[in-house]
């Protein structure tokens, strides 16, 4: 009788999906063929499976080449609000024909949110195996502040932020992260 093989677990966790198809935006690293990083937003990452994530080439040609000389890759994807979330170390593999492409285009055609035009639209699908998964968190969190007070004054931050773009330039908020001995927002310079 050979001893029983352990069940594989799976290195993306349920909140680590939560967060990847709650936001919108995240940021892939990459290395140039000189060794530089290359670093490139994506609105497109998506859970594929336990193991890895997906990523569309919708104008990303340094990130594919890049990829195609070293598959080495970082996706961090932070929900900007509770100023948390995951960095995902793997490889990527680039998809540009066959049936693994096309069951991922269709899985971006029928997804949440679907994709219009997603076959005119996709050049690549990039596939990372992701290798190592880490958790990301904001130095707010240090200093003792709940999620519950970060995402106040992020939620404070923004609605100044979208109110200022409504409007004229107004003064900053006098309450909130600003009036706060806990500075947690940004710290704005006057630009020149």
């Amino acid at each position: 009788m050979s001893p029983a093989q352990p069940e594989p677990t799976a290195i993306l966790t349920a909140d680590m999906k939560r967060v990847v198809g709650e936001q919108r935006l995240g940021f892939v690293a990459t290395v140039c063929s000189d060794g530089t990083p290359n670093l490139s937003p994506k609105g497109t990452i998506r859970v594929w499976d336990d193991e890895h994530l997906a990523f569309c080439d919708l104008m990303s040609p340094q990130t594919v080449e890049n990829l195609r000389t070293n598959p080495a890759v970082e996706v961090n994807v932070v929900d900007p609000i509770a100023r948390r979330g995951y960095r995902f170390k793997g490889s990527g593999q680039v998809l540009g024909e066959g049936a693994l492409f096309e069951r991922i285009l269709a899985f971006y055609q029928s997804g949440e949110p679907p994709m219009s035009d997603a076959r005119a639209r996709i050049r690549h699908i990039v596939l990372v195996k992701i290798d190592k998964a880490l958790p990301l968190f904001s130095p707010a969190y240090d200093v003792g502040l709940t999620e519950d007070e970060i995402r106040a004054s992020w939620w404070d931050y923004f609605s100044w932020l979208q109110s200022r773009h409504a409007a004229a330039a107004s003064p900053a908020p006098s309450s909130g992260i600003w009036g706060s001995a806990k500075k947690v927002g940004p710290q704005r310079q006057q630009s020149d």
